[in-house]
C-alpha cells in the first residue's frame, strides 16, 4: 500500500537522493527520457536537509522505501542551488492575476519524481494533492517549472491545475514556469 506523508528521517532523504539518481536525464536512455520524462538538478545531501528542516518534502512511500517524492522548496532555501534560484528569481519577476509575485506568498516544487515501477497508478496527482492538503493554509500559489522537453511532465501538471505563467531559460534549456492556484476549485 502507498502512504502518502512528510519527509521525516533520514532514512527519507536518502531514499529521495537515490531515486533522484535513478532519473537524472544523464542516467537515462534518450528514448526513455521522452518517454517516461526525466530530471535535470541533482541535490546533495546537505541541501535535501535543508529544504526539509525548512518545510519537509511531501513523498509516497511502500513500507521504508520512497517510491515518489514532491521537494517543497520554500523562498528560505532558495540560494542553495543555482536552479532553485533562478526559479525564484524568474518568479518573482512574474505576474498573476495583476500582481507580481514576488509579493505573493507562494511555495515551490523544486522537484517531482515517481519511481518508474510506481508509474501510471496516478501518484503525480496524490502527491500534489498532498502537498496541498499540507500547504495550502500557509501558501496561495504552488509553482515549478517544466523543462519543455519534458512533455509527459508538463502533461500531468496540466493535468492537475497548472498553468503556464512565464518560461526561463536556464543551462540552454527552455523551461515553463508553471503555477497552481489554490483559490480556484479542483
Amino acid at each position: 500500500m502507498i502512504e502518502m506523508t512528510r519527509v521525516s528521517s533520514p532514512s527519507d532523504i536518502i531514499g529521495i537522493r537515490d531515486l533522484q539518481a535513478l532519473n537524472l536525464k544523464q542516467n537515462i536512455t534518450a528514448e526513455e527520457a521522452i518517454d517516461q520524462g526525466f530530471l535535470t538538478a541533482a541535490f546533495t545531501i546537505e541541501y535535501l536537509q535543508e529544504m526539509n528542516v525548512a518545510s519537509p518534502s511531501i513523498i509516497a512511500k511502500v513500507g521504508d522505501k520512497v517510491v515518489g517524492y514532491a521537494l517543497v522548496a520554500t523562498k528560505e532555501i532558495r540560494n542553495g542551488h543555482d536552479l532553485i534560484e533562478g526559479l525564484f528569481d524568474a518568479i518573482d519577476k512574474s505576474a498573476y492575476k495583476g500582481k507580481l509575485l514576488k509579493d505573493v506568498n507562494y511555495v515551490v516544487v523544486g522537484q517531482l519524481c515517481v519511481a518508474k515501477e510506481y508509474r501510471g497508478q496516478d501518484l503525480v496527482q496524490k502527491l500534489y494533492g498532498h502537498f496541498k492538503d499540507c500547504l495550502s493554509k500557509e501558501y496561495t500559489y504552488l509553482i515549478t517549472d517544466i523543462a519543455q522537453a519534458n512533455t509527459r511532465s508538463l502533461k500531468a501538471h496540466k493535468k492537475r491545475g497548472f498553468q503556464i505563467i512565464n518560461e526561463l531559460v536556464y543551462g540552454e534549456v527552455k523551461w515553463d514556469i508553471v503555477l497552481w492556484d489554490w483559490n480556484l476549485t479542483d
